[in-house]
């Protein structure tokens, strides 16, 4: 299930503080920062935004 409108217009990267975009990749869910490269997790429906947690892309 994607997550909600109202929560990804409040969610910035925790790094840099940029935009980030919702992207589903079969199975898979994610929350990309284009400043950053960086990949952050959805783990049923909750997102992961613990830098240290995030995957290059």
């Amino acid at each position: 299930m994607p997550l909600d409108d109202e929560l990804l217009d409040i969610l910035v990267c925790p790094k840099c503080k940029g935009d980030l975009e919702y992207r589903k990749e079969g199975e898979k869910e994610a929350l990309l920062c284009h400043a950053c490269h960086l990949r952050y997790a959805i783990e049923d429906d909750i997102p992961i935004m613990l830098v240290d947690e995030a995957e290059s892309f």
